[in-house]
Formats: C-alpha cells, structure tokens, sequence
C-alpha cells in the first residue's frame, strides 16, 4: 500500500525495486533466448504493469536490455546478444584469438535447433559437444559423430540418425567448420587449436 512506501529526506518515495530485479527474471528462464513482456516482470517482482514499464525503460536506456514493439499494443523485452560477424579475415581471426570461444557459444545459443526449454539447452550441448568433438579431431565423419558424440549426448532425440538430422545443419554454421560437399566424405576444422572453445 502506498501509506506503507519509505519516503527519503525530502519526502519522496523510494523506490524498493531496483531495475537490476528484473534482470533475475531473465536469468531465471529455462528457455534463455526468450523475450520477456511487462506481464512476466510484473509476476516475478509482484509489481505493478507502470513499475515493471519503469524498469525496463530504464535497463534499454542503460544497454542492458533491448526492446520491440510486437502488434499493436504489445511489446517484448530481451538480453543483446551480439551477432557473429561473418565478415571476418583470418588475420583479424588470429589477431583477436581469445574471442574465438565466445564467438563459438554466441553461434551455439543463436544456432536453430528444435524444441524449447531443457531440450533445447540440452539439444544446444550436443551441438557444443560435437563443435568440441571437430576441433580436436580436425576430420571426421558422420558415423565419427554418431559413434563418439551422440551416445553422450543424445539430446532427447530417440534415434542418431535424428540427432545428426538436427545438429549437422547448425554444426555447418559454427566458426571454421568446413562440411563436406558430398555425403561420407569428411568434416573439416580450419581453425587449428587456435579455435578450441571452452563451452560449458
């Protein structure tokens, strides 16, 4: 209630939520990728709709969150991720090379696998796991990954022939993988250990 507010010095109402609160709603999603309306804010910080507008204005005007209009009346909040820049030369590539882990789980979080929530983080690790598998195994073929990838991690998919379905069209995506033109033919690092992610 308001007659229960703290006032400061100058008999002002304080505020008894700081913006960073409504950060921990987005820390708290199994699905991080996800963006966040008010409605969600408002339910995580039992506060009301203008409140949760006020913290989220001010965490987009500090950079910390961005936003979008969706329809005619809505609007969803989410964390920046920066995209990876395709654009890259080797020799930038070798000149920045402690950024090559990030870069490779910014393309992992922002790969497009199927399913939502657990089996997408868990889908997400498998991709991880194979992308780590490649690096030190600089040639491989599928029945490499489907023997020593998959039986790890299969990602809730019931058979590997699924799992490689899934995870070879994003694995193709990520940072110095060179697919194979043809079927059976070998997949490909480029990067050497310069490249080994540390993800996880």
């Amino acid at each position: 209630m308001a007659s229960e507010r703290e006032r400061n010095a100058k008999g002002e109402f304080t505020d008894r939520i700081p913006p960073e609160a409504a950060l921990e709603a987005f820390d708290a999603r199994e699905d991080v990728a996800r963006p966040l309306t008010a409605a969600d804010i408002m339910e995580a910080l039992d506060c009301s709709r203008r409140t949760a507008h006020n913290k989220l204005n001010t965490l987009v005007e500090a950079g910390r969150l961005e936003t979008r209009k969706i329809g005619a009346r809505s609007r969803v909040w989410w964390r920046p991720i920066p995209a990876v820049d395709p654009g890259r030369t080797a020799a930038e590539a070798d000149a920045d090379r402690t950024d090559h882990s990030s870069e490779a789980e910014q393309a992992i979080r922002a790969a497009d696998l199927p399913g939502s929530g657990r089996t997408l983080d868990a889908r997400r690790e498998a991709l991880a796991a194979a992308y780590e598998y490649l690096t030190s195994h600089p040639s491989a073929t599928k029945s490499d990954f489907l023997d020593d990838v998959y039986p790890k991690y299969p990602a809730k998919f019931e058979t590997p022939d699924g799992w490689w379905n899934a995870i070879q069209p994003a694995l193709k995506e990520l940072p110095a993988v060179d697919p194979p033109e043809e079927r059976g033919h070998l997949w490909k690092f480029l990067g050497g250990d310069r490249f080994t992610p540390t993800l996880g």
